[in-house]
């Protein structure tokens, strides 16, 4: 059962043969003898009918036959308005599905599996992003931007300089939303796996302790006593023989105290600059995740 799979996208031009014949549902790989199914429905973007034909390395008559069900088959269903023969793609946040699907049925969708392959979408290196709470829905922007960037997860906390405030009674209810605005920007940017949102962190000392856990440590800061970013990144010599984890802490509006910048120090954070221009708290986790990849993934 594929009931904790995430939709990532359906097919698109690229994946099918341009013809002017009606569009069908292939039952077997172009190794087998076609036999036409339920029509199909024209694909969006393309402005003809399309025969739908996966390539399989092997064939089809030997794959496994999946079911979503939950959210992903609603979802499947209303939202994208799919059909059967149209094609998806799924996601365990390990191996990456080709599918078709075959059967809409009550509450669930069923999809044949083409192909599998592992997942190739993720950075070379886990990013933990400690985001201290902005003022209004900024962190929702912030979650979304730093999800299409590659961060692993999202660990939102106070600091001294934090206007907003994390409420008990309402923690759980925004760490929920939070956790579904992650799982749609890993979808719609085609990430192997989707992010983890914790909870609001009241302890800065905790903060310090777990960035401080990471390979590397990134606290980011406009006072005095740091290195710039580039510096920092090319001294930085992975671990050999496992995925490097990298901590990111950024501050609210008001950035950091100089007593939290010499906590982090004194905690063993290394203390950066992130260039001569002032960024906005929503703009400097999507500015370092992007220094990352230049440096260490494109």
């Amino acid at each position: 059962m594929l009931d904790k799979l995430s939709i990532m996208w359906y097919s698109s031009c690229e994946e099918v043969l341009n013809t002017s014949e009606t569009a069908v549902r292939m039952n077997k790989c172009r190794r087998c003898d076609p036999v036409p199914g339920t029509p199909g429905k024209e694909m969006r973007g393309c402005p003809i009918s399309l025969w739908i034909r996966l390539p399989c390395a092997v064939p089809v008559c030997a794959r496994p036959w999946e079911v979503l069900t939950g959210e992903n088959a609603h979802h499947a269903a209303y939202a994208l308005r799919l059909a059967v023969g149209d094609a998806i793609t799924v996601s365990d946040q390990h191996t990456v599905y080709d599918c078709v699907l075959t059967h809409f049925g009550d509450g669930e969708v069923t999809a044949e599996i083409r192909e599998a392959h592992p997942a190739d979408a993720e950075p070379p290196y886990r990013a933990v992003l400690f985001q201290a709470l902005p003022k209004g829905d900024k962190l929702d922007t912030v979650i979304q931007k730093a999800v299409e960037c590659g961060v692993a997860a999202i660990i939102p906390f106070e600091s001294s300089r934090c206007i907003m405030r994390a409420k008990p009674e309402t923690e759980e209810r925004k760490t929920q939303r939070r956790a579904r605005i992650a799982e749609e920007a890993a979808k719609q940017s085609r990430r192997g796996l989707i992010p983890e949102v914790m909870p609001t962190v009241t302890d800065y000392a905790a903060v310090l302790r777990q960035a401080a856990a990471c390979d590397l440590a990134l606290f980011c800061y406009e006072g005095e006593g740091t290195r710039s970013l580039r510096t920092v990144l090319d001294g930085f010599v992975p671990p050999a023989g496992r995925v490097p984890t990298v901590a990111i802490v950024i501050g609210s509006e008001g950035g950091f105290s100089p007593e939290e910048a010499d906590a982090a120090s004194d905690a063993g954070l290394c203390l950066c600059g992130l260039g001569r221009r002032i960024l906005r708290t929503e703009a400097a986790s999507g500015f370092v995740l992007s220094c990352l990849a230049y440096r260490f993934e494109l």
